[in-house]
């Protein structure tokens, strides 16, 4: 079912617009006006509305499970965000030292976007007055109510999105609702000052508000995959609840909370009653539910997708890159997320109970890391000699050890002969055991993104009651995420969260769980910055989190040794039997076992107790200098206009911290 993605939605204005008298992409050149025609035939009205999908959305072979569109000037999605926190690492404008704080450097956000340019480029202003042509004409030229409802309410729902993008980026930004003149230079109708955050917040409810009542519950046919009143509702409960969080609330104003929780209460209620709720087919024994939703279209925890398919050719061209980024190169893959250490140790044991404070009953040790793990784990991450199957081997096992050879003192060779991945540990996420890799190298996926989960609202409620002092509904919402997943409850019914926690308490496990949960989902460097986790200060202090701040991403090293218990050393491979003779330590594709091992899973571990040493790998930060660090910097939480923008429009206020052309800035982005 591949004909109903929002993904390339939009391709079909190319199709629908040679039916005007003058094509809408060839007047978009122009770019100083439209074409009426648009407004007046549905199919053309509907185009357009596609036009504007295409411009929020990944392009072919992205992966925007690590990227966003929001960590460039120009509509490019990269992996930035994700770099700058502890999900992957990197070197990016936003952990590495500088000399200074200031407006002219790379560290002063571009996505701010520089003024409406006279031709046609995706970025927030020229997004957005697409966006507000529509709005403004379409109720003009007798196009059915009905019809341009549903339309209507599709854009409001991106103008909202947009500025959501912006505002928890800058705080207040200019209100632009209606289509601005690109000739204008200058002059007041362009010369549009930053509005307060609360005013910004205030029209982005009003817009979705607007989407809510204009949007169907749920699309049918062709239309599946578009956005309906419950994203919309969704998305709202996701902006009050930025709005409550202690980056703009830092008196911890309850009133918000309470709008914050209204609004996703509203939310879950919507989606409910509209037959979404989370995915639990399959059972949620093992996490297979878990796992298998992400592979399964328009199921019921996709509340608002990005879509691909798997054409290979032509303008429609689609697929979802992320199945061949994250598969190893050892079966055809790109091998090229390397998730971090720091994530594998935040997911709990089988109890839900941390790796810190691990039972007896699920005890946890280094050596053998992935043992009792929560059933999340095994569905996120492939470890060294873990099964990962595909279409063509459903028994591919996935090595990544390391040895020493001869005359060598660090780890030099390494059984992925063609190439490994940074961290000796791969992501499996998402990853289809269907997938094939014979055609493209698993390029051809077609699998969705959720870019909002039912989970996300469970959540987002959960986080809010707990602000309103709710706290047994906000544990019971954690509880029930944890619940679908298959950890095990435990005699208190508490799946490892314990009881009697505090409402500090309560907002910590929250924001874990979201780590858990949305692991590699494009969420957690949101989190981070709407509760100020980057750096030691005063949440850190309530939560006991540790601030990413000064830290480095590290990996693993699955090192091989001798029985005795000592570096193996040697040229070959010590767990491959060659064609002739014995492998040098022991076979690891053995099907004749020790005594008291009678299984190739019982095997593996075998294979870690006896011939593999587990290690930290610190070399995925940068190690020139070897004493780099994770720097953030304060003025990061709400990040300072770029002079790009400011050259230009040089009556914008500059945020607080950051400096500009006209000396300190004064917008106070907490107002």
């Amino acid at each position: 079912m591949k004909n109903n993605k929002i993904l390339y939605m939009f391709l079909a204005l190319v199709v629908l617009s040679t039916s005007c008298k003058d094509s809408f992409l060839e007047e978009k050149k122009d770019y100083t006006g439209f074409n009426e025609q648009v407004f007046q035939e549905p199919a053309l009205a509907q185009g357009y509305v596609d036009y504007v999908y295409g411009l929020f959305l990944p392009a072919n072979n992205g992966t925007p499970n690590v990227q966003s569109q929001s960590a460039s000037d120009n509509g490019t999605y990269n992996s930035l965000w994700t770099q700058t926190t502890d999900e992957l690492a990197g070197e990016t404008d936003w952990n590495r030292e500088w000399p200074q704080i200031s407006y002219v450097n790379n560290n002063a956000l571009k996505y701010f976007a520089q003024r409406l340019p006279n031709s046609v480029a995706n970025n927030t202003w020229t997004r957005m007055k697409e966006i507000n042509i529509f709005i403004q004409e379409i109720d003009k030229h007798g196009i059915a109510e009905d019809v341009r409802n549903k339309l209507k309410g599709q854009m409001y729902f991106w103008r909202a999105w947009q500025y959501f993008e912006m505002v928890r980026l800058y705080g207040g930004v200019p209100l632009v609702l209606v289509p601005q003149d690109p000739i204008l230079a200058s002059g007041p109708a362009n010369e549009v000052q930053r509005s307060s955050t609360s005013e910004c917040i205030a029209q982005i409810t009003k817009d979705l508000d607007m989407a809510i009542s204009l949007l169907p519950g749920k699309w049918t046919g062709a239309d599946l995959g578009r956005i309906t009143s419950g994203a919309a509702a969704a998305l709202k409960g996701r902006v009050l609840l930025t709005w409550a969080s202690p980056l703009f609330n830092r008196n911890d104003d309850r009133t918000r909370w309470e709008q914050a929780y209204q609004a996703n209460l509203a939310a879950k209620t919507l989606l409910e009653n509209n037959g979404f709720g989370l995915f639990k087919e399959g059972g949620t024994a093992n996490g297979v539910a878990w796992g298998a939703m992400f592979v399964r279209d328009n199921s019921s925890e996709s509340v608002f997708n990005f879509g691909f398919n798997s054409l290979t050719t032509g303008n429609t061209q689609k697929n979802n890159g992320w199945e061949q980024a994250t598969r190893s190169r050892e079966i055809n893959g790109a091998g090229s997320i390397s998730p971090t250490k720091q994530i594998v140790d935040a997911f709990p044991m089988r109890d839900g109970k941390p790796i810190t404070a691990s039972s007896a009953a699920f005890p946890y040790t280094e050596g053998k890391f992935y043992k009792n793990r929560d059933p999340r784990f095994y569905k996120t991450f492939v470890y060294n000699g873990a099964t990962w199957s595909y279409n063509g081997n459903t028994n591919f096992r996935q090595w990544t050890y390391v040895w020493k050879r001869t005359g060598a003192t660090t780890y030099n060779a390494t059984t992925e002969t063609k190439g490994a991945n940074a961290s000796g540990i791969y992501l499996c996420k998402a990853n289809n055991p269907a997938a094939n890799n014979s055609i493209g190298n698993f390029s051809n996926s077609t699998t969705d993104y959720m870019e909002i989960r039912f989970a996300e609202v469970i959540l987002n409620l959960a986080e809010s009651a707990i602000g309103v002092d709710k706290l047994n509904e906000g544990f019971d919402g954690i509880k029930s995420i944890r619940e679908r997943a298959g950890i095990l409850p435990g005699t208190d019914l508490s799946y490892g969260l314990g009881t009697g926690l505090s409402r500090d308490q309560l907002f910590a496990a929250a924001l874990n769980e979201r780590k858990i949960e949305f692991a590699y989902e494009n969420k957690r460097f949101w989190d981070l910055r709407r509760w100020m986790l980057f750096e030691a200060g005063p949440t850190t202090a309530r939560l006991g989190f540790t601030p990413l701040n000064g830290t480095r991403r590290t990996g693993f090293y699955i090192g091989v040794k001798t029985p005795a218990g000592a570096d193996y050393v040697g040229n070959n491979d010590p767990l491959i039997k060659p064609s002739t003779g014995n492998a040098p330590l022991i076979d690891r594709d053995a099907t004749t076992y020790p005594a008291g091992v009678t299984n190739a899973d019982q095997y593996l571990d075998y294979l870690y107790d006896n011939y593999f040493k587990v290690s930290v790998r610190d070399d995925l930060d940068r190690t020139n200098p070897a004493t780099w660090k994770f720097t953030w910097y304060p003025q990061y939480y709400f990040f300072g206009i770029n002079q790009n923008v400011l050259t230009a429009s040089p009556y914008l206020q500059q945020t607080t911290g950051w400096d500009s052309m006209n000396g300190a800035g004064t917008f106070d982005p907490l107002k």
